[in-house]
Parts: structure tokens; C-alpha cells; sequence
């Protein structure tokens, strides 16, 4: 397995000579198999140039496949720009969330409408095919893709890709559930179990491409932002024991002297943690071959669903969302409705409790600071009920503090579902509540 940085930037292409080293195009990997299996990884304007390279060497019909995480910008905006896709003859299949209401052609069509491109979506028909994905395993060739939800404010996948005897993970635009323990030392397990999920997810990876845009330092002013402290990347390379980690993602706002020094810091923590993972920063143009392990691989255990959406989702809309704050409570139900999602709003415990047992809402959101009866309290209750749809239904917590860990342990031991730390921001919560949807919806013929 073949990898290549096309795009290495965030949010904004940034080019210039502060940023030669590193690059300061957006998201763009280019993957190839031994067998010549071509895949791209998010298509921000790194694919521009990718493109070009390919129209130039490759003689042949090109067929490849584009894994697009997500739908923010700096994650598609060389698609219009990528060549090949112009050439009759080529094909591209182009795999991406699904989201609500088909997430990924929604997005593309709106950036090639009449009002801002010369062509429109549909003149590509005969060279692109848009497949539409959830979480769980597919094919491309010879990679068995693997896929996972990563916490971002919009729905977004992480890609997990086995072949030739080596397994890569791109993990890019993924916010902690929890930075909790606050205190812990580097590659201390996080005690949230999205956290837990994650590093599993990294397990057994001879490279893991990471989202690393923000520092601990910055983090607190940057939360709901969907990004990743590059501390805590370091951390779950060494929980997961992978052997490297390429920071990835890098924030717009540094130059290239200010990436060897935040690479510098990554690289004294993974020595503290120990194990010797080896820490770079991606770098575009640069190249790592991923032919020979550098460890034994361990395959993704355990049976998973098709990502790749065969039937009918029947779909329960019905949300009960209770919070204290008048105005909270109608920035939630409006992110939710917009969701096609039916809420059912309380504001006080026992009205909660009344309207779950009346409507069997398909998920609860919860305010830890109810009145009368608390969130933990409606939890409790909610897991004691004699009907399994309320033993069973997702519940999310919403906390009053973002540096609780009692809270965040607390919410757990009262069986709540997940737990999203105060201040909560609408965009986060609005996805995070897709992905349980999705997750506890079952398919129907």
C-alpha cells in the first residue's frame, strides 16, 4: 500500500512561502494497492493537483474510487476542480455519509448549482456513480474498507482500509466525546466509551492519519469545533499501540516553523507514553510505503453491517428533548427539526418522565439540571421501566461543565446512552443524535 499527501491543510487552503514545507492545500490523500486499486481520501483542493498528475501518467482509462469523510468544504472543494472526473472513458465512484437525505449529493449538487459553477452535477453522469454510506464494511477492489462515525458538527466517517498485508486509518475531523481524565498522563485510557470505541477503531493500523488541528491549550476555545487536541492524538496512537501517527489537518493559522514545533511536542509526549510510536507531520508530496508491516496487523474483529445502505431505513422520528433554558430548548428543536426529527419538549423531570412513558420517543436528550426530578434522576427511571423501549432507548445527557468528570462518570453509572459536556453547541448535538438514529434503526426490506 501506497500513501501520498496531496492536501494537508484545514479549514482554508493557505499557500505561500510560510507554508512550502508543509503544503497549504486542504484534505487530499491518494492511496494505491500492489494491485493498482486507486483511492482518494477527502477532495479538497490538494485534489486539484492530484488530478492533473494523473491525467499526465496514467495513459489508460482511470477507475478509482473517492472516500469523502464529510461534506465541510475543505473536504470537497477540488472536487469540481478534479480533472479526470471530465474525461469520458474515466469513473469515479464517490463514497460519503449519508446523513440526512442523502448527505453527499445533496452537497456536491448544491456546489456545482448554476450560481456558483460552469457545469452542473449531472453532466458527469457517465463518469461518476455517488454511493451513500453508514457505518460498517464495503469494498473497493482489494481494500476492505471499514467505517466509523467520528464526533464532528455535521455526520462524518472515519476510514479504516486493509490490504496487502498492511491496514491505514484515516481519522480526520474528530472532536474528543471527553477530554477526560483532565490530570491523565500521556496514554491514559479516556473514560468516555466513544473514546474507548475510537482506539479500538486505530487497533492493530501500520499508519494512522490523525486530525490534530488544535492544542490543549487552545481547545477550550475552540470546543464544538469538531477537531482534535494534538496531545490527545498522541494518546490514542499509544492506546491503540499503532506504530505511527502522521498529525494531519494542520490549522490555518500556522506556518511551517510553527508545525516543527507543535510536531516537536507531539513527538517528546509519544517518548513520555512510551512504546515507540513514531510521530510525523503531513507533509504534502510526501510518500510512505506501506508494503512490508511494521507490525503484525490485527484485522477489524467482530461481525459489522454493510456500510453500504441496501434497503428501506425505517426510520422513528420522535425526539423528547428536556431542558431548562427556555432559549436552549428552542435552538435545540429547531437543529432537530431541521433534521426531519418530530421533538416532543419538557422542561421539568417528571414532565420528561410523563412524556417518554406517553410518546416512546425513539431517543431522549436530558439536561443534567432538571428541576424536581434531575437528568440522572429521569435516566434512572427511564432504565427502570417495565417497557423495553424505555430500558433501551438512547438517552444523551447534556452537562452543565465542561471539566466535570464526576458528572461524566455519573451520567454513565445512571445508564445514559453518552454524555456531551457543557456548553453544548447545537451543530455537535444535531449530529451526534443522527448517529444514534442510525445506530439503533434497523434496516427493512
Amino acid at each position: 500500500m501506497r500513501v501520498r499527501f496531496w492536501g494537508t491543510r484545514g479549514s482554508v487552503p493557505t499557500p505561500g512561502a510560510a507554508t512550502i514545507r508543509y503544503g497549504g492545500n486542504t484534505s487530499c490523500v491518494e492511496v494505491r494497492t500492489r494491485d493498482g486499486a486507486l483511492v482518494v481520501l477527502d477532495c479538497g483542493t490538494g485534489a486539484i493537483s492530484l488530478g492533473r498528475t494523473l491525467l499526465a501518467e496514467t495513459p489508460d482509462p482511470i477507475h478509482g474510487a473517492l472516500l469523502i469523510g464529510h461534506t465541510h468544504w475543505d473536504h470537497i472543494q477540488g472536487f469540481p476542480f478534479f480533472a479526470p472526473l471530465f474525461v469520458p472513458g474515466n469513473h469515479f465512484t464517490v463514497y460519503g455519509p449519508d446523513g440526512l437525505g442523502r448527505q453527499i449529493e445533496r452537497a456536491l449538487t448544491g456546489q456545482m448549482a448554476y450560481e456558483h459553477f460552469p457545469l452542473p452535477l449531472a453532466a458527469l453522469r457517465d463518469q461518476l456513480r455517488l454511493v451513500h454510506l453508514h457505518e460498517g464494511r464495503f469494498e473497493v477492489g482489494d481494500i476492505r474498507v471499514t467505517t466509523q462515525y467520528l464526533n464532528h458538527p455535521v455526520f462524518t466517517l472515519g476510514y479504516r482500509l486493509e490490504a496487502d498485508d498492511a491496514t491505514l486509518v484515516y481519522a480526520t475531523d474528530f472532536e474528543p466525546f471527553s477530554l477526560h481524565p483532565l490530570a491523565g498522563k500521556p496514554g491514559t485510557m479516556p473514560l468516555h466509551p466513544e473514546d474507548q470505541r475510537h482506539i479500538r477503531f486505530l487497533e492493530g493500523a501500520d499508519l494512522v492519519i490523525h486530525d490534530a488541528q488544535y492544542t490543549l491549550a487552545e481547545f477550550p476555545a475552540k470546543t464544538g469545533w469538531g477537531h482534535m487536541p494534538i496531545e490527545r492524538a498522541v494518546d490514542y496512537a499509544l492506546l491503540a499501540g499503532v506504530p505511527r501517527l502522521v498529525l494531519f489537518h494542520h490549522d490555518s493559522v500556522r506556518d511551517d516553523e510553527a508545525v516543527d514545533h507543535l510536531l516537536a511536542g507531539a513527538q517528546a509526549r509519544a517518548v513520555a507514553g512510551g512504546g515507540g510510536l513514531q510521530v510525523v507531520a503531513a507533509a504534502e508530496g510526501q510518500v510512505i510505503e506501506l508494503s512490508s508491516p511494521l507490525h503484525e496487523t490485527r484485522v477489524a474483529g467482530g461481525l459489522a453491517p454493510s456500510a453500504l445502505p441496501t434497503s428501506v431505513r425505517r426510520e422513528s422520528r420522535t425526539v423528547l428533548l428536556a431542558t431548562v433554558e427556555p432559549g436552549q430548548r428552542q435552538e435545540f428543536s429547531s437543529a432537530l427539526e431541521a433534521e426531519g426529527l418530530r421533538v416532543l419538549r419538557a422542561s421539568q423531570g417528571e414532565a420528561a418522565l410523563q412524556l417518554a412513558r406517553l410518546e416512546q420517543p425513539s431517543m431522549v436528550l436530558l439536561d443534567r439540571g432538571l428541576s424536581g426530578l434531575d437528568g440522572l434522576g429521569v435516566c434512572r427511571a427511564l432504565r427502570a421501566e417495565p417497557v423495553s423501549g424505555l430500558r433501551e432507548v438512547p438517552i444523551i445527557l447534556l452537562g452543565e461543565e465542561k471539566e466535570s468528570e464526576s458528572e461524566l462518570l455519573a451520567a454513565f453509572a445512571a445508564g445514559a446512552t453518552d454524555y456531551v459536556p457543557g456548553p453544548v453547541k447545537a451543530t455537535l448535538l444535531r449530529s451526534r443524535v443522527r448517529v444514534w438514529l442510525l445506530r439503533t434503526t434497523p434496516d427493512s426490506a
